[in-house]
């Protein structure tokens, strides 16, 4: 397994500021790593990858802007799911990375189905890693997530959404647990480079583009949807996700059906991080993708 460590760290301008970027590898074709949040830095995302270099890909990944070392803005503008549709091409062309393999995981899937909308050409095959193409229906299965609670704790949580008092600690306490059967469900501590994403996460991009937290959507994505888009999408394209994942098995079989050439993997012990919670599993399955194109 190629060293988290070993990546090159290159910088393109985006909108006239610095992006800074990473890369496993060298030749090859490229796999263009898009990283959940938004806000989140690309640790965790980049180092679960890194050992396609060995295997004769181009890794890439790189901080989104206002995201780990990339320069943070003071610009709420910016904070745009079509502003980063236009960073990922621009990162694409400074690196010359040529047509790429499009990873995007969680967020960063929303932003590949989105990128797809207008450079789909410049996509070899796509790999949309535990995400959706419509938050109306997320939401939806976020309820259902949130209701197997109980009664009663779900009657807790829309008390304090509505409110405003997120902070309280009964709150945030099913939040927890919810983050635990959902996001990551590995016993004791979680991966290096997750804790160091999340330790890092700008909340600032966050909370505009999505919510206070990962069960409550309240930014300008709440109502994004590409379900109608996904049928014109022609390269190959792998889904996978987890069985217990918080963007839920439902909504994979939903993007599925609407992409042609698609296959569905669900990772049964797994949530929303396959690549950490069964990783021999995924990288095997991810490879043979790869291989395959």
């Amino acid at each position: 397994m190629v060293d988290a460590s070993e990546p090159a760290v290159k910088s393109v301008e985006v909108d006239g500021y610095e992006v800074k970027c990473y890369i496993g590898g060298s030749g090859g074709e490229a796999v263009l790593c898009l990283n959940g949040g938004p806000g989140l830095p690309c640790d965790y995302l980049r180092n679960a990858h890194l050992f396609l270099a060995s295997e004769g890909f181009q890794v890439v990944a790189f901080d989104q802007l206002g995201c780990g070392a990339s320069a943070k803005p003071d610009n709420p503008s910016l904070w745009t799911i079509g502003r980063y549709v236009e960073e990922v091409e621009a990162v694409r062309q400074q690196l010359d990375l040529g047509t790429v393999h499009l990873l995007g995981h969680s967020w960063g899937g929303w932003l590949s189905v989105e990128y797809m909308t207008r450079y789909a050409d410049n996509v070899r095959s796509l790999i949309l890693a535990d995400t959706c193409a419509n938050i109306p229906h997320l939401r939806s299965e976020l309820m259902r997530l949130r209701e197997a609670l109980g009664a009663e704790t779900q009657a807790m949580m829309l008390a304090h959404e509505a409110d405003g008092t997120l902070n309280h600690p009964e709150y945030e306490a099913a939040i927890t647990i919810l983050n635990h059967r959902h996001v990551c469900r590995l016993p004791g501590q979680w991966p290096e480079s997750l804790l160091r994403s999340l330790s890092d996460w700008n909340m600032d991009v966050y909370g505009p583009m999505q919510g206070p937290n990962e069960f409550l959507y309240t930014g300008n994505l709440r109502d994004w949807n590409r379900w109608e888009s996904l049928t014109a999408i022609t390269c190959p394209v792998l889904i996978v996700v987890g069985q217990h994942d918080e963007i839920t098995p439902a909504c994979a079989r939903e993007m599925g059906d609407r992409i042609g050439n698609s296959t569905t993997v669900v990772f049964q012990n797994s949530s929303h991080m396959p690549f950490y919670e069964e990783p021999d599993a995924y990288r095997q399955r991810l490879l043979r993708f790869l291989r395959a194109q």
